[in-house]
């Protein structure tokens, strides 16, 4: 599957996951485990399953931002292991958006409508496996003025959560 056709196939569940606007009835939450939330949207196309996370500490503080940290799966459309985020803002195109869990670092290499993904599915198997042993993973990002900032993400539940989203959509 091409990269844009992934992206025009998430971006709408992730958007309206992030603002809130769905309803009860079509967004469930599946779990909460620890600092992560797994949750299932049913389409016409089939389910939509996710973990997600807010950070646990940003940098600067007094920037405050709706940032999170998401991996989906899509079965209908074949997408399993998706890692997404965002940070609360339009990423700039000039600057990398980064994960980093101890000396791993993984580069996010689309970015599009305030989110970014990683577009090789090998490299964001590797991120998913770090993060099933990590404590905590970093995402640097820059907005459109240049400014940088750091989302510190616990691990504490990922793996539980990881594992009932992908439960939930098998």
């Amino acid at each position: 599957m091409s990269l844009i056709k992934k992206i025009i196939l998430i971006v709408p569940i992730i958007f309206f996951s992030y603002f809130g606007q769905l309803s009860a009835e079509e967004i469930k939450k599946i779990g909460k485990y620890k600092d992560w939330v797994s949750m299932v949207v049913t389409e016409a196309t089939g389910k939509v399953c996710f973990a997600q996370s807010s950070p646990i500490l940003q940098a600067p503080k007094s920037n405050k931002r709706d940032a999170k940290l998401f991996i989906a799966f899509r079965p209908a459309d074949k997408i399993i292991d998706e890692v997404s985020v965002t940070a609360g803002y339009e990423f700039n195109n000039s600057n990398s958006v980064i994960a980093q869990s101890g000396k791993n670092k993984f580069k996010f290499d689309i970015k599009e409508q305030g989110f970014a993904w990683i577009a090789d599915t090998k490299i964001e198997f590797r991120m998913i496996k770090r993060m099933k042993k990590g404590s905590r993973i970093m995402i640097t990002g820059y907005n459109q003025k240049g400014s940088q900032t750091i989302d510190h993400y616990s691990l504490l539940g990922f793996t539980k959560a990881y594992n009932a989203t992908k439960k939930a959509c098998s």
